[in-house]
């Protein structure tokens, strides 16, 4: 027997329904009411209209009426409100927009999709506001879009810092329109945790926007053309685009005593059953179970929507489905970052008192050595016992949706933490890695499981070492000196067996590293020599992310208290007249310190005021490059992401540069470098460019088998006696022959370590040499030494200094760093 059933509302969750329902019933007389013009379109693609990135209105309109009509034979009714729900004769009151004009229709069951409407709150002066906009629909997007076209606004202010205001935020942009985001909490995108958002924060400051975190809206004045902020901050503006969220559209379903639930949701069941046996309800109106917990929540999402319009189509035609709750798996483009998260996060979890761990990550969005790879960050959540995935989040330049898809699926197929590493991925190198990002997470968190590593984070550790704690960091020196958490201890990795005396196994050490993968790596070493440790989860990269968000953060509060309006931070201004159009400079390929020693050697180069802009594919660089303009005295003029690589406009100051014009007194640094092998005197060429670079005046004291590290590839032969000669034929003859401190395996290690450095663009030892020297390190050899070695001056190679104990004293006294390699 055909029935007739009554839809109120399109788009996402009623079309969907819709066209189902015909797929599955030719009979059944389908009738769909919905208030706007447009039955279904693309609600996601509008703020993008907007910024003129979709440029074909068109494109956003997925199906219109006559096309839906004639493709399913259904009734569709645009224009007309559905008023009332009258349960007892089971008809819907409806009213035609442009007419006025009311009737009854008849129905045997009903769907209700009526969707969620912008939050308009009550704030003082907002009645009175104009050019204040929300966006939820096409005739929202016309007006926004029109607005901008046509009054070429030059400041815009949004208020909301979810999906929508992100977006709206990013487009205005795009539209070359100046814009403030003032949003209550203390970070966008609250589906993310801090520690997550902290990047996106800095990359939306980069891009021009103004975050006002921590505030909200006090009142309007001057017809909506002035925001006071509750901190005392007036923004003037000349138009506000209101996205503080949505609440379900359920007044028809509560006035017809529909059970409702959270936040005014339409409570439904698994069957999508509202309290009345011959009404459903789907979409953004009603209240659903979270998958996790199987907890009432409302999500509005296109995915869950789209599905419940499946689903209770199947359901009213006798098949037994059910929805099964929602993940709320989300996704937001930011510039040219990518955000996204599945699950619960960890402050929902800890509100909940739910048992959990958490760890993080930072691979390569594809194979490290395949040019265009990006970082991407990574938080997995889950039950630190059974291994139960609660949720996850991901921050970068590129991968992040497919890691983050991946487990959402792995969530939906029961997967535990334990079955991670076990998830078969695709991989060749411009796409992944022969681990994939989610095979690495697999594995941290299955350390976690198993016990072979426990974590600490990054909200925890600076008390930890307040209150006494030792905290040691085992990157190499280089890393450690441009950056380090205060009150760390810097033990390269490498070193950590030879200094395990010098702590106690009564207390706990704790180690951190640059991501936590060789703080893994030491906490297995301390652990099986009898300590307890636990590993900074993501380590320093973690840290600092969030650590310069909540600088920048309390910059943004203390900068202008007392400020009247909001305006646009300015580049920092140049020291002199900019002189002539920048020289450019490309860095991309190269890692640290490569680009800082490239941009040195270039501004050494340059005369006062001429400027140079640098393209660095390194995201480090980004931080690096305004520590060594501070250092060395020139101007940051600009910084930013352009097409994911960091782009950075210097300006020659008047301050002294390292490689021309020496350091500072008292600013010098000095090594004495007694090792021969190949990683260790890496390891010293990289701190001392990495110093120079830095504006430190550095000298290298080599020593005896150190000395071997400066010894010439093609020395001319030399006469020499008995154990000289005997030295002779026991050392390398030259930088490349040196063996590796560990695993060198008759020179095999040696070979994949070279390897290793040209796959991933590392300079060759011989080359770092030349760059020392071009950058103005200064490097002597011991001539007691080469007089014992049996080394003659000639074996060395140009540029060497001869020099004795007193030529290091003096250097190491002139400076504040002094290491012996």
């Amino acid at each position: 027997m055909s029935k007739k059933i009554v839809i109120v509302g399109g788009v996402a969750g009623g079309a969907s329904a819709a066209a189902r329902l015909r797929r599955l019933n030719e009979e059944n007389q389908i009738v769909m009411f919905d208030r706007g013009e447009y039955i279904s379109f693309a609600n996601c693609g509008l703020p993008y209209y907007i910024g003129d990135v979709i440029q074909d209105r068109q494109k956003l309109l997925v199906q219109t009426v006559e096309g839906m009509h004639q493709r399913f034979q259904l009734d569709i009714r645009n224009l007309t409100e559905v008023t009332k729900i009258n349960r007892a004769e089971k008809t819907v009151t409806v009213k035609h927009v442009q007419t006025g004009e009311t009737y009854d229709e008849s129905y045997d069951v009903l769907v209700l999709s009526p969707g969620a409407k912008p939050i308009r709150p009550n704030i003082p002066g907002i009645e009175e506001a104009e050019d204040i906009f929300t966006l939820r629909n096409i005739p929202d997007t016309d007006k926004i879009r029109s607005y901008v076209d046509d009054k070429a606004p030059k400041h815009a202010t949004v208020i909301g810092g979810g999906f929508i205001g992100i977006e709206m935020a990013e487009n205005l942009r795009e539209r070359g329109v100046d814009v403030t985001l003032v949003e209550m909490a203390d970070q966008v995108m609250t589906p993310l945790d801090r520690e997550m958002v902290a990047p996106i924060h800095e990359h939306m400051r980069l891009h021009g926007v103004d975050l006002q975190l921590s505030d909200g809206v006090s009142s309007f004045s001057d017809h909506g053309k002035k925001i006071h902020l509750t901190s005392g901050r007036v923004i003037e503006t000349d138009m506000v685009v209101m996205s503080i969220g949505v609440i379900p559209e359920s007044t028809i379903a509560r006035e017809a005593g529909l059970e409702t639930g959270t936040r005014g949701a339409i409570r439904v069941n698994e069957k999508m059953l509202t309290s009345d046996p011959n009404i459903y309800a789907i979409g953004d109106a009603v209240e659903v179970l979270d998958y996790i917990f199987k907890e009432p929540t409302v999500v509005p999402l296109a995915w869950p929507a789209n599905r419940q319009g499946r689903l209770v189509a199947d359901i009213i035609n006798g098949r037994d489905v059910k929805y099964n709750g929602t993940m709320g798996t989300g996704i937001a483009k930011v510039f040219d970052m990518t955000v996204a998260s599945t699950g619960w996060n960890e402050k929902r979890l800890k509100a909940a008192g739910k048992e959990f761990e958490a760890v993080h990550v930072h691979p390569g969005s594809h194979a490290g050595y395949y040019p265009g790879s990006t970082p991407v960050s990574l938080k997995l959540l889950f039950h630190p016992t059974t291994g139960e995935i609660y949720g996850a989040q991901g921050v970068g330049m590129n991968g992040v949706d497919k890691r983050i898809d991946v487990i959402a699926t792995a969530i939906k197929g029961g997967l535990t933490v334990l079955d991670l590493p076990d998830l078969e991925l695709s991989y060749a190198p411009p796409f992944s890695s022969a681990k994939d990002p989610v095979n690495m997470i697999g594995y941290v968190a299955s350390n976690v499981i198993l016990g072979d590593n426990e974590v600490v984070h990054w909200d925890e550790i600076d008390a930890l070492v307040e209150n006494g704690a030792t905290l040691l960091d085992v990157r190499d020196e280089s890393e450690h000196e441009l950056g380090k958490i205060p009150g760390s201890i810097n033990i390269p990795l490498n070193s950590l067996r030879d200094n395990l005396d010098s702590y106690s196994k009564d207390e706990t050490i704790y180690v951190t590293c640059q991501v936590g993968l060789r703080g893994y790596l030491a906490s297995r070493i301390l652990r099986q020599n009898g300590f307890k440790v636990k590993n900074l989860s993501g380590g320093y990269k973690t840290w600092s992310q969030v650590r310069r968000d909540f600088d920048a953060l309390e910059t943004v509060k203390t900068a202008d208290e007392t400020a009247a309006t909001a305006t646009k931070e300015a580049p920092p201004a140049m020291t002199n007249e900019p002189v002539g159009e920048p020289i450019f400079l490309d860095t991309c390929g190269l890692q640290c310190p490569g680009p800082i020693l490239e941009v040195n050697k270039k501004v050494a180069e340059l005369g006062e005021g001429e400027t140079l802009r640098v393209l660095a594919s390194d995201p480090g660089f980004f931080a690096d490059i305004e520590a060594w303009a501070k250092k060395t005295g020139n101007k940051l003029v600009s910084k930013q992401f352009v097409n994911g690589r960091v782009e950075a406009i210097l300006q020659k100051g008047n301050g002294p540069v390292a490689a021309q014009a020496g350091a500072p007194a008292g600013d010098g640094a000095s090594m004495v470098v007694f090792s021969g092998d190949l990683d260790r005197a890496l390891a010293s060429f990289i701190i001392a460019q990495g110093a120079a670079a830095m504006g430190k005046e550095v000298t290298m004291f080599f020593t005896f088998w150190g000395l071997n590290v400066i010894r010439k590839p093609d020395a001319p032969d030399v006469k020499k006696q008995g154990l000289e000669k005997m030295f002779g034929m026991m050392m390398p003859s030259h930088a490349g022959e040196l063996p590796l401190s560990n695993m060198n395996f008759g020179g095999v290690g040696q070979k994949m370590m070279k390897k290793v450095m040209s796959d991933k663009n590392v300079p060759s030892l011989d080359q770092m040499i030349k760059s020392a020297q071009e950058a103005g390190v200064k490097m002597v050899a011991c001539t007691m030494s080469m007089d014992v070695m049996g080394i003659k001056e000639e074996e060395l190679i140009d540029g060497i200094n001869l020099g004795g104990v007193a030529a290091y004293l003096g250097a190491a006294e002139g400076g504040n760093l002094n290491l012996f390699i």
